[in-house]
């Protein structure tokens, strides 16, 4: 057996065997400098399936989401992806790994300087996907469908509404036909309306192309409506894992705090404090002729 072989035995062999998950985190601990964001967190994440995570902002939601993929590597734990660690890879091997996935950035990060088209293809083209280019507008076509945006093709960014440019991104997330969607706030700064077009998309692409789904999200009702599966993180730590019922009804305070958007009663007292203007502070005379 070659070296190369025998690494990726290895790997396998250390991996967690006999399941249906096809993402895994073991003990994953992740540091910036003296700042703790994860904190020994396991998670599996089952193929087929549409797994929330759901916080309050900075309790590392999407950090935990890029570790998913490795955009991120843990300060110390593990990431398995099809039964094969891969937060050890170097990021040559990890770019092959990395076509399987595909992620719904929150502001889309789309090319400004690129047009719907362009945008689409650029991963194809990257990773050389492609043997005949004369099938390139087909792939392009079909992908622009499956969001309800064939047609635009030829427009830019620039052009687009919000909810236009979140629904050509997710074109380019599926461009390669990947295994795994990751989406990180794919809703926010959307009205209730184009927010269900995002959820409904979360749904049909989970159902049509049998994606694996992972979805970061602060919003409660697109959670209910597209998740198999909601956890919550807290301080770096999974607080809460179960269906929307269970998430809906369960016990801790924070849970509640966070799923029924109540300030805590900590934050309450202090925004109820009452007391004297600062005297650096500008009140509205101050502005008077």
């Amino acid at each position: 057996m070659n070296t190369q072989n025998q690494t990726t035995q290895e790997r396998r062999d250390s991996a967690p065997q006999g399941s249906n998950d096809i993402l895994a985190a073991r003990n994953v601990t992740k540091r910036f400098g003296p700042h703790l964001v994860l904190d020994n967190v396991s998670l599996s994440i089952e193929r087929g399936k549409t797994t929330v995570v759901i916080g309050p902002s900075g309790c590392g939601k999407t950090v935990l989401i890029k570790h998913l993929i490795v955009l991120l590597r843990p300060t110390s734990g593990e990431v398995y992806f099809n039964d094969s660690r891969i937060d050890n890879l170097s990021e040559q091997d990890l770019n092959e790994v990395r076509t399987r996935f595909g992620f719904l950035f929150q502001g889309g990060a789309l090319f400004d300087s690129l047009s719907v088209f362009e945008n689409i293809v650029f991963p194809i083209r990257q990773h050389n996907r492609v043997k005949d280019w004369s099938h390139v507008e087909d792939i392009v076509k079909s992908k622009l469908a499956m969001v309800g945006l064939d047609g635009f093709q030829n427009y830019y960014p620039a052009n687009l509404s919000g909810g236009q440019r979140k629904r050509v991104a997710l074109a380019r997330a599926i461009a390669l036909n990947p295994e795994v969607l990751l989406y990180d706030e794919p809703t926010t700064g959307l009205d209730p309306i184009r927010s269900d077009v995002i959820n409904e998309l979360v749904l049909k692409l989970q159902r049509e192309l049998g994606v694996t789904t992972v979805v970061v999200t602060h919003d409660m009702t697109s959670a209910y409506k597209i998740a198999d599966r909601i956890i919550m993180l807290h301080n770096g730590k999974i607080v809460a894992d179960g269906d929307a019922d269970h998430i809906r009804n369960h016990p801790h305070p924070v849970v509640q705090q966070f799923i029924n958007g109540q300030v805590g009663e900590d934050d309450l007292a202090i925004l109820r404090m009452t007391g004297t203007a600062s005297q650096t502070q500008f009140l509205p005379r101050d502005f008077e002729a």
